[in-house]
């Protein structure tokens, strides 16, 4: 794919931090508008539109969250609701949507509304972690810790059908990648659901390139067929100090860039979601203008 010049790319902010345990990165989406976007998208070619950001309800909950405790569900479920009707319309209307957030618990919206036109589908999830927590075994109640697994159907009660399509993606058909810190159970779900691993031991002993080979071909199944899921603390916390959640070992600058290079390449992304960018916790907008850089990757931009 030379990129998506030509075609419609909507701007999707989720301005939410309910989701995770430390604020700040509700102001994510203006930090990557401040880090310029809108404007490199539009220098390599894409029809790009700003849509704003989604309403996300604010809650006043005071659970301290843990086990059996998730934290805040309303006003995320509320969220969800409304980032799946904007990803829905976006697919709809024939663009590609890219979700800026904002704390990871977006996904599950994200992905509920891609379900809705697309059924499930492949998806390629960038994170140092699986976020495959239940309500149940989750050590903190955070909900951006459970997206994937309420996405799969973990959470039927928070999330429940018919407005949560479940499970929104393919199991067989879902890869990680870059992960780094996982608790007991996600272990156990992952596997118990035979969706494919590459740990950044697998990423220094085989290569990035090797690793999204292999992430392409299980994930697609064709032009537009898989859903990216971009968590920047996927990246090693020298280049994206502006997170939350930093494990240190990630991503380097160019196996980030060559992942989005090969998977603009593929052609196989319908859709795109960055998260967990906080200018509260960044060091001069840097991690917010690398973030950037990746979407511009993914969109087709090119060295030569």
């Amino acid at each position: 794919m030379a990129g998506l010049a030509g075609r419609r790319v909507d701007l999707i902010g989720v301005p939410v931090d309910i989701g995770a345990g430390r604020r700040g990165v509700r102001l994510g989406p203006d930090a990557l508008r401040a880090a310029g976007v809108l404007e490199q998208l539009k220098s390599i070619g894409c029809d790009v539109r700003d849509c704003g950001n989604v309403v996300v309800p604010q809650s006043e909950e005071r659970n301290l969250g843990g086990p059996g405790l998730p934290r805040h569900v309303a006003a995320i479920r509320q969220m969800c609701l409304n980032t799946a009707a904007a990803v829905e319309a976006s697919l709809r209307g024939g663009a590609f949507p890219v979700v800026m957030g904002g704390d990871h618990s977006l996904a599950t919206g994200a992905l509920a509304g891609c379900a809705r036109v697309l059924g499930a589908q492949g998806l390629i999830w960038i994170d140092a972690h699986a976020d495959m927590n239940s309500p149940d075994s989750t050590p903190t109640g955070n909900l951006h810790g459970m997206s994937l697994a309420s996405a799969l159907g973990d959470a039927p009660d928070l999330f429940p059908n018919p407005d949560f399509h479940t499970p929104a993606v393919d199991p067989s058909r879902t890869v990680f990648i870059g992960l780094r810190d996982l608790d007991l159970h996600e272990r156990r779900a992952i596997r118990e659901r035979g969706m494919s691993t590459f740990t950044m031991t697998d990423i220094d002993r085989y290569g990035m390139a090797h690793v999204m080979d292999r992430a392409i071909e299980t994930a697609g199944r064709g032009a537009g067929t898989a859903h990216i899921s971009l968590d920047i603390d996927s990246v090693d916390p020298a280049m994206a100090p502006g997170t939350g959640t930093p494990v240190p070992g990630g991503l380097t600058y160019r196996e980030a860039h060559l992942a989005m290079e090969m998977l603009a390449d593929s052609g196989i992304a319908h859709s795109l979601e960055l998260t967990e960018v906080n200018p509260a916790l960044d060091d001069h907008n840097m991690t917010a203008r690398f973030a950037v850089g990746l979407i511009a990757s993914l969109l087709g931009k090119r060295i030569i």
